[in-house]
């Protein structure tokens, strides 16, 4: 039988010098592998006398222990030589100025939308809000939409359930709104709604924000005035052009489409408002009866004017943005311009 201790020599040396983690593990495997020289010693007792194997079992396992931490300890040496390594590259010289701290910003819906509600919010218009999650009753049938109307197929509107939609605009808040509040109201309801829709001036989800005026002496004149007012105050023109051309909404009647003059070209003609000089920016009208009456309101008494504009549409064309998709994809280059 050959001397455990000459092989533990043996392999202390070799291990010594060894730098690659990789080759170590193969010196490992000849020394104390399955076909190792101490293995292949400790399977050859069972040949020596009775007398002699506690003897050379207990050489075998020294030599054994010889090896094993020779192998810690160059295995520690490696590990530490790489992580001085690693250390010295990643050094920090900290006499270097700092990089600073950066601010954030307000996402531009989010500057848009608290201009909205700011400005209307200046001639005494409450806030509202109200569910995403609409009954098929709030968001069609109490606002005089038909039953056969193309905007309940559901290739325009998100089904939840039966008779659950994700609500298509913020018009619900109209009838809600008045259920649970006596009259006068002036509110407006800033939030997100949801249509099957999706391309460079449209996505699935975007915001709106729903007006509405019931009271005595309410006329569609001073529905014009207040819109024309604010679309002055939200894009800074006094001069601003705008007009209003006979549309048509089930629950608004009379209902109008306003238009302004083109806030990019001034009306000369451009491709934002293809060439015409004119940008559709919302809808509007005079809340229909059939709305007022099933709550309770004398339509010979009282009378209101409701609005809906787009929030995204807007921010569009206040700052200049081309492409609706851009509002959502969180590209922090183009988000940055609105710190």
């Amino acid at each position: 039988m050959l001397d455990p201790h000459a092989i533990a020599a043996e392999a202390v040396a070799v291990l010594g010098d060894i730098e690659d983690p990789a080759i170590l593990e193969d010196v490992k495997a000849r020394y104390l592998g399955k076909a190792g020289s101490l293995t292949e010693l400790m399977k050859q007792l069972g040949k020596l006398d009775a007398a002699e194997r506690p003897s050379a079992g207990a050489k075998i396992n020294e030599a054994k222990q010889q090896v094993e931490a020779a192998l810690n300890a160059q295995r520690d040496k490696i590990a530490n030589r790489e992580l001085e390594k690693k250390l010295s590259a990643e050094a920090l010289d900290v006499t270097l100025p700092g990089r600073g701290l950066h601010t954030g910003g307000l996402h531009p819906v989010s500057r848009t939308l608290n201009r909205i509600t700011d400005l209307f919010h200046s001639i005494g218009f409450d806030v509202a809000d109200g569910p995403e999650i609409e009954s098929d009753h709030y968001n069609f049938t109490a606002l005089n939409i038909p039953a056969n109307h193309p905007a309940r197929a559901m290739h325009d509107t998100f089904y939840v359930g039966t008779n659950d939609v994700l609500r298509t605009h913020t018009s619900p808040m109209q009838v809600r709104y008045l259920e649970s509040h006596s009259l006068p109201v002036k509110v407006i309801v800033p939030g997100r709604v949801y249509r099957c829709d999706s391309d460079m001036t449209h996505t699935p989800m975007f915001h709106q924000v729903e007006g509405l005026w019931v009271a005595e002496n309410v006329t569609f004149a001073g529905l014009k005035g207040v819109l024309v007012d604010f679309m002055r105050q939200f894009f800074e023109q006094e001069e601003l052009r705008a007009r209003f051309r006979p549309s048509f909404f089930p629950f608004t009647e009379p209902s109008a489409e306003m238009d302004i003059g083109c806030v990019s070209c001034g009306g000369a003609g451009c491709r934002v408002c293809s060439g015409t000089g004119w940008l559709e920016v919302l809808g509007c009208g005079m809340v229909h009866p059939n709305v007022l009456e099933p709550l309770g309101i004398d339509t010979e008494k009282y009378i209101g004017f409701a609005f809906g504009l787009g929030v995204e549409r807007l921010a569009m064309l206040r700052y200049g943005v081309n492409d609706l998709r851009l509002f959502f994809e969180n590209d922090l280059r183009f988000l940055a311009q609105f710190r």
